[in-house]
């Protein structure tokens, strides 16, 4: 529609819109986390839902104690290998559309605790991260940025096309193997649909 006929239509109460715009707009402005934590980020991630940061403005108040009632996960704080196929298990029994947002060095790559034998080096490798917040721990305000960047990305989704998102697409998973406990460490060590280590291309020796 021509902007110029949408103005003059809106100076006469008559608000005009796209089915995508609707959609993305009730999505990116009615996100219910899951109420979980897992180290201390879980602590900035509750200071952000207090009075004086307040991510209500942002319409993620709603703080949902079930997956089944919540769209968005929030990975704040170390996961060790222990809890790592809990974390998989709780963003399978979330519906779709669902988001994750790595909050914290820890979440994103294990964070000072990498070389630990017990610590997951990144969220990543089980589970398809949206946002990715760096810090440790990032305040408050660092999350409510990521949670901006999430809803300008969900505001330019498509609803057809190559680069609509994963739920309106029927070869994509809805739910990601979770890891067993193996006699050293998870089996498998990580979800090969989804990450896969770098390759290394040592020099030749001299």
């Amino acid at each position: 529609m021509d902007e110029g006929l949408r103005s003059e239509l809106s100076k006469q109460g008559v608000f005009t819109t796209t089915l995508q715009e609707l959609s993305n707009w009730s999505r990116r402005n009615s996100m219910w986390p899951l109420n979980f934590g897992l180290a201390c980020c879980a602590i900035e991630m509750i200071a952000a839902s207090m009075a004086r940061f307040d991510i209500a403005r942002f319409g993620a108040e709603v703080f949902r104690p079930s997956p089944r009632q919540a769209d968005l996960m929030i990975v704040a704080g170390t996961v060790t290998k222990k809890m790592a196929p809990l974390v998989v298990r709780l963003y399978n029994q979330m519906p779709e559309p669902k988001y994750v947002i790595a909050m914290g060095a820890c979440a994103i790559s294990g964070g000072p605790f990498k070389q630990g034998y017990n610590v997951l080096k990144g969220i990543d490798r089980y589970l398809p991260v949206d946002i990715h917040i760096p810090g440790c721990p990032p305040r408050p305000e660092a999350l409510l940025h990521g949670l901006i960047e999430l809803q300008k990305k969900i505001a330019a989704q498509p609803l057809t096309g190559e680069e609509r998102p994963r739920h309106l697409r029927t070869d994509a998973p809805g739910e990601f193997p979770v890891p067993a406990y193996g006699p050293y460490d998870l089996q498998p060590p990580h979800n090969p649909d989804l990450w896969r280590p770098p390759v290394v291309v040592r020099g030749q020796p001299a």
